[in-house]
């Protein structure tokens, strides 16, 4: 579980969802402590903005008599109530260019009896006291007819507080809880998209790169529509398998070159033995040299058994292949006392394989049963239409061995030659070039040898 959870937190897309979710709340987290920031400093700057914004929008509105004189203004029509009853918070005037006052807001002349007209008039932002309260104010140009008109309005600042606190700030704090939900939601669905999208790539080049084994270092990963940053990557790797082919095909020519340069020697060596006269001396050399040959063939088939292009597929009849490695290793069975017993339960099944590689794994399945089967016993081979069982009635092995079965030079004990301990690894070879599996069981007594094959495949 621990290393699930390391593995998962280690992931690129694990981290890149997270440091965009992490961006996301900083910025949330910063929008928030600035508006708090407002609430809590109450600047004025905001309501002498808002209120010379205002005067800007409200100097548009002014409505004409036919003489082209302001007698009223347009959100009036709206909003009649709005400086009637608001007459000690907000009103407005309207002045010619000569200064004079040609239209007054409900609060009348008195409201603005603190305010002198400047001549000439400039437009922007004052501030002034009525009644001591604190009033934003600010002047707007508007034209018509060739004639300028000058808009003031002015706002308590204690009601631009009150409209500030009671609705703006309150509704943007809502508004940025819930932008903020859904801009969490709508970005986590997007990012998760963008982000699976981004490393199918990667997921696609690590399963390519799974199937490649020894028997496939000719293949090569794709380089197309890959992201700038694999690209390097991609092109290193297989550069990497180039120099891994080539070293495992110069070791593969190696040994069999060595396995072939090996075979004439040791042939001679045997005939000299052979035609000395018998003594334990030469009993021993000639043990010694008949195990070295059968050494040097078995890593000469391991090399053969391990190359793709060394295989000839056809249909075989599997019942005749298993009888015809029975009567070859029939005098071998008959020297230690052993017997073979088929049953074919195959009805006549075929398989696809190399019929010289599949003798030999047979064969080889068989020689390791006969070193291992106890005199007087059977060795039993049951065919069937995708398996082959190979089992013996010996001494069988430890529950911990069986890993070990298939690795190249191990042997076990209670066998009667000293094999080279590459039989069973050249079973293996074969097994995964044709795409079956072999496995061993322990049995009571003895050993299980099987043989899947999937005959869909087939």
């Amino acid at each position: 579980m621990r290393f699930r959870i390391e593995k998962k937190l280690n992931s690129i897309s694990f981290k890149t969802l997270l440091a965009f979710f992490v961006s996301m709340i900083l910025s949330i987290s910063l929008i928030v402590f600035v508006l708090d920031a407002v609430y809590f400093f109450k600047n004025s700057i905001f309501s002498e903005t808002d209120v010379n914004d205002f005067a800007k929008n409200f100097s548009q509105e002014i409505l004409y008599n036919k003489e082209g004189i302001p007698e009223r203004m347009g959100l009036e029509l709206e909003y009649p109530w709005l400086f009637e009853s608001l007459v000690q918070e907000a009103a407005y005037r309207v002045i010619d260019q000569s200064g004079k006052v040609v239209l007054y807001s409900a609060a009348g002349a008195s409201f603005w009896s603190s305010v002198d007209i400047a001549h000439p008039i400039t437009t922007g932002p004052f501030k002034f006291e009525h009644e001591g309260v604190l009033m934003d104010a600010a002047t707007a140009k508007a034209e018509n007819g060739g004639k300028s008109w000058f808009v003031q309005l002015a706002v308590s600042r204690r009601f631009m507080f009150f409209s500030h606190d009671t609705f703006g700030f309150r509704f943007v704090r809502s508004g940025v809880v819930i932008f903020s939900l859904v801009l969490l939601l709508v970005f986590f669905f997007c990012a998760h998209f963008i982000v699976r999208h981004t490393l199918k790539p990667l997921r696609e080049l690590s399963e390519s790169a799974a199937l490649i084994s020894p028997r496939s270092l000719q293949a090569r990963l794709e380089n197309n529509n890959l992201p700038t940053e694999i690209a390097p990557l991609v092109i290193s790797f297989n550069h990497t398998l180039e120099r891994l082919e080539h070293g495992y095909r110069t070791q593969q020519e190696f040994l069999s070159t060595a396995a072939h340069e090996l075979k004439t020697p040791l042939a001679l060596i045997r005939t000299q033995l052979e035609l000395m006269e018998e003594t334990e001396e030469r009993n021993w050399l000639l043990n010694d040299a008949n195990y070295m040959s059968r050494q040097v063939q078995q890593l000469l088939l391991l090399a053969e058994t391990s190359e793709f292009n060394n295989y000839n597929f056809i249909v075989v009849d599997i019942e005749y292949v298993v009888n015809e490695v029975v009567c070859y290793l029939q005098r071998m069975a008959e020297a230690v006392k052993v017997n073979f017993v088929v049953k074919d339960y195959s009805n006549g099944s075929q398989w696809r394989a190399d019929r010289g590689a599949l003798f030999t794994l047979l064969k080889n399945l068989l020689e390791n049963s006969i070193q291992h089967a106890p005199a007087g016993t059977s060795i039993l081979i049951a065919i069937y239409s995708n398996k082959i069982q190979v089992r013996d009635w010996g001494s069988g092995i430890d529950e911990s061995q069986l890993p070990l079965l298939f690795t190249r030079f191990w042997r076990g004990d209670h066998r009667r030659d000293i094999g080279a301990g590459l039989g069973l690894s050249i079973c293996q070879e074969i097994a995964h070039v044709h795409d079956w599996s072999i496995f061993a069981q322990r049995m009571e007594p003895g050993l299980l040898f099987q043989l899947v094959v999937n005959i869909s495949d087939d």
